[in-house]
C-alpha cells in the first residue's frame, strides 16, 4: 500500500515478545507516524493473546500478540522482521503475495535465501541492513570516502567489541565496514580479509583489510576503522549507547518503504547517502 506523509502508517512487528521485538514495538509507539497493527510471536508462546501495549509498560493498545501472521498482513502497511533466516524466508514470500512492504534486520541469510529476497523485492520494497543505527551508516559513508581517498597508501583495520553474549564474530557491522573499505579499493573483501592473525608470520600482506572481534562484559556495539598511512592515521569510531537506536532507525526505515516502488534497498538509500 502507497502511503503518503501525512497519513499515519501501520506497522507489523515480528518476534514480538523478544527484546527487540519489544523495543521495536516501544519506537512504533515512540514515533509520530507510525502505530502498531500487529503484533506476531512464535507458535506455543505463553505471551499470545498478551496486549502489545502492556508488554512493554505501557497502557493497552487493543493489539493482541498473534501467532498467525497471514492473518494480519491484512490490516498493515509494512511489517518489521528481526528474526531467524529460516522465519524470514516464510515472511518474505507471505508479504510478497499479500504485497506488503518489508524492513528486514535478519543476518545470516543463505545465498538461496537472498536469491529468494532479491525475486521478491520484484514485487514489493523492501529494506534489508545488518544495521538500522544512523550513525553506523553515516560511518560506512565515511570509511567508503576514506578509502578511496587513500587507496592502496593505507592499511586498513577493523576492530569491533561487543557483549559477552554475542554468538557470532565478528560482527555484521564489522563486516559491512570492512566491505566498503573495500569496494572502494575495486577489492573484493572475500580475498583480502584477515581475521585475527593468529599464526601468521611475515609482514603484513599490502591490501589486506584486518578484521578483529572483542567479546566481554555488556558493551552494546563499538567500531573502529584505522586507515594507518605512512605519517598519519585516520580512525572513524562508532559507538552505541542503547539497543534502542537501533528499533527507531527500523522503525525510520518503516515510515520510508512505504512510499517506494518494489526493490531492495539499505539503510543508505534511507538516509539519502547514495551517489
Amino acid at each position: 500500500m502507497t502511503q503518503t506523509a501525512s497519513q499515519t502508517i501501520k506497522v507489523g512487528v515480528i518476534g514480538a515478545g523478544g527484546r527487540m521485538g519489544r523495543m521495536l514495538i516501544e519506537a512504533v509507539h515512540n514515533n509520530a507516524n507510525t502505530v502498531l497493527a500487529a503484533a506476531i510471536e512464535r507458535s506455543g508462546s505463553s505471551l499470545i493473546g498478551v496486549d502489545a501495549g502492556e508488554l512493554i509498560g505501557q497502557h493497552k493498545n487493543q493489539v493482541a500478540l498473534s501467532d498467525d501472521l497471514a492473518a494480519e498482513l491484512g490490516n498493515i502497511d509494512v511489517l518489521i522482521d528481526f528474526s531467524l533466516p529460516d522465519a524470514t524466508e516464510k515472511n518474505v514470500q507471505l508479504c510478497a503475495k499479500h504485497k506488503v512492504a518489508m524492513v528486514i534486520g535478519t543476518t545470516g541469510l543463505s545465498e538461496a535465501q537472498e536469491a529468494m529476497l532479491n525475486a521478491a523485492s520484484a514485487q514489493i520494497p523492501v529494506v534489508y541492513a545488518g544495521n538500522y543505527s544512523t550513525g553506523v551508516n553515516v560511518s560506512l559513508k565515511l570509511i567508503e570516502m576514506a578509502a578511496k581517498a587513500f587507496g592502496d597508501s593505507a592499511d586498513i583495520e577493523v576492530i569491533e567489541s561487543h557483549h559477552k553474549h554475542k554468538v557470532d564474530a565478528p560482527s555484521g557491522t564489522a563486516f559491512m565496514m570492512a566491505n566498503a573499505a573495500a569496494t572502494a579499493r575495486g577489492q573484493d573483501l572475500k580475498q583480502v580479509a584477515v581475521y585475527g592473525r593468529e599464526g601468521q608470520t611475515g609482514e603484513r600482506k599490502p591490501g589486506s583489510i584486518g578484521i578483529h572481534a572483542i567479546r566481554g562484559g555488556e558493551i552494546i556495539g563499538d567500531h573502529s576503522v584505522m586507515l594507518i598511512a605512512d605519517g598519519e592515521m585516520v580512525e572513524i569510531k562508532h559507538h552505541a549507547r542503547e539497543r534502542m537506536t537501533f528499533a527507531a532507525g527500523a522503525v525510520r526505515a518503516a515510515t520510508w518503504v512505504v512510499a517506494q516502488a518494489p526493490g531492495r534497498y539499505d539503510m543508505q538509500d534511507v538516509l539519502g547517502l547514495k551517489g
